[in-house]
């Protein structure tokens, strides 16, 4: 069961780069697991520690600054590579509500909001300012129910997301309790048939 998005306010991390694929968000080694749960410690694994398994000091993420960062600000394309599920998994799991970009792939756009991470289209200029704020702090308020995101400087930006997604984010549906939603009439079928 998915938790019912509706506001979040958290610290935005910039990740300034783009064409980042599913494979560098989660490396194709930690797949093998079969629970939905454990792969935020493997997030950006490549990017995040050298060889001997240290963390790197040049990764974002690993400035304390961004150590509780809950919105990830992005380069186009984000997500794009193999449609494994395991990316928006991992990127929930180390904490991520909220991921911002001008674009997104196609299929990991579709896996995030199936998973309860809110992903927001967003025009470069935008994100760009964005990210030049996170430098130095940023907190965004996010309100999903009115589509606005406003930061620290009181600044409202507007976003859009489809009426389907929307509804499933501030419901906590995922598609298994779409479905569940439709339990009666499944089962006033299921004794019709039998």
């Amino acid at each position: 069961m998915m938790e019912a998005f509706k506001e979040h306010k958290g610290i935005a991390a910039p990740l300034n780069r783009s064409n980042v694929d599913t494979d560098q968000i989660i490396p194709k080694q930690f797949l093998k697991r079969i629970e939905r749960t454990g792969f935020g410690e493997f997030l950006f694994f490549h990017w995040r520690f050298d060889d001997d398994g240290n963390l790197r000091d040049d990764f974002v993420l690993n400035q304390p600054k961004y150590e509780n960062a809950t919105v990830l600000l992005a380069g186009d394309n984000f997500g794009c590579g193999s449609s494994r599920e395991h990316a928006p998994w991992a990127l929930e799991d180390y904490g991520f509500k909220v991921i911002i970009a001008p674009d997104f792939a196609d299929i990991f756009y579709n896996n995030s909001l199936k998973n309860g991470i809110l992903v927001i289209k967003m025009n470069e200029e935008q994100v760009q300012q964005w990210m030049k704020k996170a430098e130095d702090g940023l907190t965004l308020d996010v309100d999903l129910e009115n589509q606005k995101i406003t930061d620290a400087d009181g600044t409202v930006v507007s976003f859009d997301i489809p009426a389907y997604h929307k509804e499933k984010l501030l419901n906590g549906w995922d598609d298994i309790a779409l479905t569940l939603l439709e339990e009666d009439a499944i089962k006033a079928f299921e004794e019709k048939r039998a």
